[in-house]
């Protein structure tokens, strides 16, 4: 792994989840340390973003336990609002709000949630804003931002809530083919700086730079947890080589 450390941050336990009687995720575990990069690959509908919505408390589990700096999040009075403060998730389809500016909307959680001065928050704000290249733009509303520039603002907004980890979902898969590198670049930068992240993407090159370890994942289940040169080079499953024939690896 790129970075080592040996202080687990999330420890998820024997994770089920039902919808409709229907089991999605069938008893998965898995452990992220401190400064780690894991990426989740599957096909379509296997669990893998609903693994990342139970992780930030927007799906309730039927069983096991998710544990975050010690503490479990299954418990009745899990203050989510505060988790997600810790715990900051990057959604497909951006979610800013559009009514809003772009600097209101990153803001919003920093003085809402986390009751933060306001000059200091937007310091970080449009420090964070010049980093992905868009301090220009924090006047601006949703509606005057391309695809990819939207997913920038949501990623400056997980950001600014000073998280301990940051869950993203599929945040190129709406996204046009010639923008989908800058994006990915923004989270490239994160992981060189250290930020522990779980990433669910279908971006194999990017997966293979990015990613201290892959899971891979197939009905509900984990099937293979390794390295990822190990994972796309010598996959040990005959689904998760079927997986990568599919992408030509």
């Amino acid at each position: 792994m790129k970075n080592k450390n040996d202080i687990t941050l999330l420890k998820i336990s024997d994770l089920h989840k039902e919808f409709d009687h229907k089991e999605i995720l069938k008893g998965v575990s898995f452990e992220l340390h401190r400064g780690e990069v894991l990426v989740i690959l599957g096909p379509s509908g296997c669990g893998k973003s609903t693994l990342l919505r139970c992780i930030n408390g927007l799906e309730k589990i039927q069983a096991g336990d998710i544990i975050f700096n010690d503490a479990s999040l299954t418990q009745d009075n899990t203050n989510w609002p505060d988790i997600r403060g810790k715990i900051g998730m990057v959604f497909q389809n951006y979610d800013l709000f559009p009514h809003m500016t772009v600097i209101d909307n990153i803001l919003l959680g920093p003085l809402k949630v986390q009751k933060r001065e306001k000059n200091e928050a937007l310091e970080q704000a449009e420090d964070l804003l010049a980093r992905v290249g868009l301090l220009d733009r924090k006047d601006a509303f949703p509606r005057q931002l391309s695809g990819g520039q939207k997913q920038r603002i949501a990623i400056v907004r997980a950001l600014c809530m000073n998280p301990e980890i940051i869950l993203f979902d599929e945040v190129t898969a709406s996204l046009d083919p010639e923008v989908v590198r800058e994006v990915l670049d923004v989270i490239l930068g994160l992981a060189k700086q250290g930020m522990t992240m779980v990433i669910v993407t279908h971006e194999m090159g990017f997966a293979r730079s990015v990613a201290d370890r892959i899971i891979f994942m197939d009905e509900g289940n984990i099937c293979e947890i390794a390295e990822p040169d190990v994972f796309f080079t010598n996959p040990q499953t005959e689904r998760a080589q079927h997986f990568l024939n599919i992408f030509q690896y």
